[in-house]
């Protein structure tokens, strides 16, 4: 896929790998629609952005538990930015304290995200197909035994990510699906474990979990994005660790 011209959205955009995919998105000449629940941090964002990227780049107030919001994201994007080309359905939540959060955001937000996407993007709906990235993370690889429903949240999104992704659903929308892994970054290290593990007694097995852990660098897990973007089969998913080549997972033998 050549980007320059397309038209991406980002789920989560104001901080972490958001920020991150949007501002490398931006040099590669996309048009961007940062989408985030911060409308402060969004507008500040944007605003900042603006001077480099001038027409290019808006912010969507977007909550992706709330669909209607979240629909309204896509229908301003086409709006004001022509189209939507790409979907980026990075919102995220590791808190196993706020579980039923957790998963709405980090599972049901993205089946949202791919709904509308097919919606306004598939050809089966008059649009011109396009990508999809789904946030998963390196703990589809190495699980995390203190963060369960976390894990459980992230392997979902792998399976989701294989099943959308396979020849039928690519075929009938012209929607490839792809699912990016990233390993945690040094924010997620370095917080409080006891205000997101689900138990107390959860923390020795937190510090085992991450005792061979490098955190990851956004501006890195960017750069593997536009990478994927280009080259990626659908419906496969891909760990991203510091200092390696993105890995393609086998998670269904």
């Amino acid at each position: 896929m050549d980007l320059k011209g397309k038209v991406a959205i980002v789920t989560g955009g104001v901080s972490g790998y958001g920020r991150a995919y949007c501002e490398e998105l931006l040099r590669h000449g996309c048009k961007v629609s940062v989408c985030d629940i911060d409308s402060d941090a969004g507008d500040e964002m944007v605003h900042n952005l603006s001077k480099i990227a001038k027409d290019r780049v808006i912010f969507c107030p977007c909550d992706v538990t709330d669909y209607p919001q979240f629909e309204e994201a896509f229908q301003t994007t086409i709006s004001k930015l022509g189209g939507v080309d790409i979907v980026i359905n990075n919102a995220s939540l590791m808190n196993d304290r706020l579980w039923e959060l957790e998963v709405d955001v980090n599972l049901n937000g993205i089946i949202r995200g791919l709904l509308l996407a097919y919606r306004f993007m598939g050809r089966d709906r008059g649009g011109c197909g396009g990508i999809v990235i789904n946030a998963g993370a390196s703990s589809s690889a190495h699980p995390m035994i203190s963060l369960p429903v976390f894990t459980a949240t992230k392997h979902a999104v792998a399976a989701l990510t294989s099943c959308y992704g396979d020849k039928l659903h690519v075929n009938l929308t012209g929607v490839k699906v792809i699912a990016i892994c990233p390993a945690p970054t040094e924010a997620h290290l370095a917080a409080d474990p006891r205000k997101r593990l689900l138990s107390g007694e959860y923390e020795q097995a937190w510090h085992a979990d991450i005792s061979n852990t490098m955190p990851v660098k956004c501006e890195y897990v960017a750069k593997t994005l536009i990478d994927l973007l280009k080259k990626a089969p659908s419906g496969s998913s891909w760990l991203v660790e510091n200092g390696q080549l993105p890995k393609q997972m086998s998670l269904f033998p």
